[in-house]
């Protein structure tokens, strides 16, 4: 039950974006620059990190969708799941592994970021835009899973919705809400 009256049948940030359209814009423009506009990173790769920064932060509704939209993005759901229990063994390059000890340090302080970690990332390969953008990355995904969770939106259990929300994500972008009208369920939602 969400903590205010926010529009029925809305899951997660779409809750919170109907209720204030206002506010709802300028994060949706923060996510499409971060995650969608032309970057040295894929936007599969800049969606694993919302993923897995997601999954940190315990948001079931951003973990799930930004999964989503990342396999669709990088055509492999397992790799998706493989990172965010364990990055380090995962299958993915050694630069986007510096990349997750960033923000993995910047989701829980960005104080704890030194520069070994950033000349770490760099002898991988990564380009102080890369840098940059996955500690914005991050930064912007603790903002928006504490927003999701604060308000105890509804979050839907059945992984259809989050597939169809990271479908839209993937193709559409983020300037246009990502639920257009209510998802009418019964279900029990997550918390």
């Amino acid at each position: 039950m969400p903590h205010i009256n926010l529009p029925r049948g809305f899951p997660g940030i779409t809750a919170g974006f109907n209720y204030r359209p206002e506010t709802a814009s300028p994060m949706r423009e923060l996510a499409q620059v971060l995650l969608q506009a032309p970057s040295p990173l894929s936007r599969g790769e800049r969606e694993l990190i919302a993923a897995y920064v997601s999954s940190l932060n315990c948001c079931h509704f951003c973990r799930a969708s930004h999964s989503a939209a990342a396999a669709r993005h990088l055509g492999d759901t397992a790799l998706v799941e493989r990172v965010i229990a364990n990055f380090r063994t995962a299958p993915i390059s050694p630069k986007l592994k510096a990349l997750l000890v960033i923000a993995t340090k910047v989701q829980q302080d960005g104080k704890l970021v030194t520069e070994d970690d950033i000349q770490a990332a760099r002898k991988a390969g990564a380009i102080d835009l890369e840098i940059h953008d996955t500690v914005l990355i991050t930064a912007a995904f603790c903002m928006f899973t504490r927003y999701v969770d604060g308000l105890g939106t509804w979050q839907p259990n059945n992984p259809a919705v989050y597939q169809q929300i990271g479908k839209r994500l993937a193709e559409e972008g983020y300037a246009r809400p990502t639920v257009r009208e209510p998802i009418l369920s019964d279900e029990e939602p997550v918390r």
